[in-house]
């Protein structure tokens, strides 16, 4: 199996830190100062239409998240979404050196195969940051407040959050997000669907997202999603969640 060298991982954790935030018209006046003609491979704030390397080796969430359902996840699943999405914007005219959130913002005026590649790799290049095998990452005291005054404690925060990816029917995800009035929500949306698309019923900047599809967790967890969900929270990793909520 291919693993990334730690120097790749220290600098692949750099990039991570402020994430794929960019200019989306349905946030309003709070991302409106970024320029969405940034080369993203230049960029830590955008989000590129290539699958970047996975910054672990596969085996490196056990016993939480096993290595065959890392390796699946990554080399086929997600690496179909980033091939598929290329496609699509070959045919559909788009401007692949410019972030991909400027066709999640518009999304419902590109083809079903742009939508759902174009969420599928966006969610999945968010994803592989949120874990880690570091277990002692916690929120910050910004972060932590924040959670506090908009749910009431982070246990509660746990148990809202737990429940959106609990009860999200098929295939989707469950995202913390920061709204345009700078609070904190929980929202989930179906299949690859993300709260930056302008369809999105619950709209906003995800701080992090839960892949609730089976392929995330079957292998292991067969239909106990919530044996998977529980197990999530034990290699979350807190420090990207931090850096994204202190880039806003």
């Amino acid at each position: 199996m291919k693993q990334t060298t730690r120097r790749n991982f220290i600098g692949k954790s750099a990039i991570a830190g402020i994430a794929t935030f960019i200019a989306l018209p349905a946030l309003g006046g709070l991302l409106e100062s970024f320029d969405t003609a940034i080369d993203t491979n230049q960029s830590p704030l955008k989000t590129g239409f290539g699958q970047q390397p996975l910054p672990y080796a596969y085996n490196a969430l056990e016993p939480n998240i096993d290595a065959m359902t890392m390796d699946i996840h990554f080399n086929k699943h997600a690496a179909a979404y980033s091939k598929n999405v290329k496609e699509a914007a070959a045919a559909e005219g788009v401007d692949t050196t410019k972030p991909l959130e400027d066709v999640l913002a518009k999304v419902s005026k590109y083809t079903p195969k742009m939508r759902n590649n174009a969420g599928g790799h966006y969610n999945h290049e968010l994803f592989w940051k949120l874990l880690s095998a570091d277990t002692n990452t916690a929120p910050n005291a910004k972060l932590l407040a924040a959670i506090n005054t908009s749910f009431g404690s982070i246990d509660e925060f746990k148990k809202q959050f737990t429940t959106a990816a609990t009860s999200r029917f098929g295939s989707g995800w469950a995202w913390l997000i920061i709204t345009t009035d700078k609070k904190l929500s929980i929202a989930s949306t179906p299949n690859q669907d993300n709260p930056l698309m302008d369809i999105a019923e619950a709209k906003g900047f995800p701080l992090m997202g839960l892949d609730v599809w089976e392929h995330a967790y079957y292998l292991k967890y067969q239909n106990r999603r919530a044996d998977y969900i529980a197990a999530f929270w034990k290699v979350l990793n807190w420090n990207t969640v931090n850096d994204r909520y202190n880039s806003i």
